[in-house]
């Protein structure tokens, strides 16, 4: 059967079950998985020898919570990376996993372009971790320039669940959205990545069998004990 694309709305219906009462998650654990998963993705398509400094580029919401957390393993497996945050997450969630980070030597840039610019320079690969399936344009203040900045950097990206930029549902028809060369779907696949056509995983072997029956997911079983699973050449599906 054909993997389930989610719509915004279902989407968050879904979240919000996995946290509820009944789905007993807590937001900590999700973002643990999460990350977990997305630091694996990066593993396994970019090797340290070759791709062993990593720009991860945090946004101020659970995305980038996603990244710090992504962060901490990559520094676990070998990967030097650093972190890059337009605008820093105030939440105390947010600020713990920063702290965690630090705790691991991880280095945090300043937010201005300047200092994007001279990481960019220095990276070998970037994981983009800035804006969740939440997203809605217009594009504003400090994203609008740091977007175009990573975008002309010529090196490979990683996305988070949904390219930064791109409509969860229209996916990058304004244009203005990065063009990663993998992204790794949190859950499931959403509606606006259909069009993508990099090297695509599912990350975050975590939902419930319940859950899946009951949305129709139709999701790939997962190999051994990864985190991930290549769905590259699945067939898109149908909307749910």
């Amino acid at each position: 059967m054909a993997l389930r694309y989610l719509s915004a709305r279902l989407a968050q219906q879904i979240d919000d079950e996995l946290m509820s009462a009944a789905g007993a998650f807590s937001l900590d654990q999700l973002m643990e998985l999460a990350g977990l998963a997305c630091a694996q993705t990066l593993a396994k398509v970019y090797d340290t020898t070759k791709y062993g400094r990593v720009l991860v580029c945090c946004g101020p919401g659970n995305q980038g919570g996603d990244g710090l957390v992504a962060a901490r393993h990559l520094s676990m497996f070998g990967y030097k990376p650093t972190i890059y945050m337009p605008k820093p997450g105030s939440k105390d969630t947010y600020q713990r996993l920063h702290t965690q980070c630090k705790n691991m030597s991880i280095p945090t840039i300043e937010s201005d372009n300047e200092s994007l610019r001279n990481a960019l320079k220095t990276s070998d690969v970037i994981l983009d971790a800035i804006f969740g399936f939440s997203f809605k344009g217009p594009i504003r203040s400090p994203f609008d320039t740091a977007l175009p900045l990573i975008s002309a950097a010529g090196l490979p990206i990683v996305s988070v669940d949904i390219p930064s930029g791109w409509d969860v549902e229209a996916g990058n028809d304004a244009g203005v959205g990065l063009n990663p060369d993998v992204l790794v779907s949190l859950t499931a696949p959403k509606e606006g990545v259909r069009q993508f056509r990099g090297r695509h995983f599912i990350g975050g072997r975590f939902v419930p069998r319940t859950l899946e029956e009951k949305y129709q997911l139709n999701l790939p079983t997962y190999p051994g004990y990864e985190q991930i699973v290549d769905v590259t050449d699945f067939d898109p599906g149908q909307k749910l």
